[in-house]
């Protein structure tokens, strides 16, 4: 199970916004679709989530964007969990461009485990929070992905 997850892909020509780079919104896709992989390389495809009768919504999100993506880049997007609780799970991202390794932006994300009918927070399994490591700001790992 890993604990930092990467995704790769190609940026399209669908991404862009009127000034010819990455929209915002498709960062936040890019987000929940990084998210949902490393959940399911960890045991938790959605199939899973639905049948315990619950799943993760997200409370909040920050980006912070350094440098924009266009049209043709490479990225490889990274996410791990940084803190784990009882009802919810911080998960940060790390966006980098391939060819050069420049850091694009940082974000995250806090995400809340709700019983899906109800809608209220529910408290994670055991068996969940144990799929998963939290990786703090300082592990080595995330030191050599920051850099060029």
């Amino acid at each position: 199970m890993p604990r930092i997850f990467r995704l790769d892909l190609t940026v399209t020509g669908e991404a862009m916004d009127a000034f010819g780079h990455v929209n915002n919104q498709r960062y936040v896709a890019w987000m929940q679709e990084v998210a949902t992989a490393h959940s399911a390389a960890n045991g938790w495809p959605m199939e899973r989530y639905l049948a315990t009768g619950a799943a993760w919504v997200v409370r909040s999100h920050f980006i912070e964007y350094l440098r924009p993506a266009l049209a043709g880049d490479r990225l490889a997007i990274f996410t791990w969990a940084a803190s784990l609780a009882l009802r919810e799970v911080s998960r940060k991202y790390l966006f980098r461009r391939a060819g050069d390794r420049g850091v694009l932006a940082r974000a995250e994300t806090r995400w809340v485990y709700v019983d899906i009918k109800s809608g209220r927070p529910r408290r994670l399994p055991e068996e969940l929070l144990a799929s998963f490591e939290a990786v703090p700001d300082d592990d080595p790992e995330l030191t050599k992905l920051a850099r060029p």
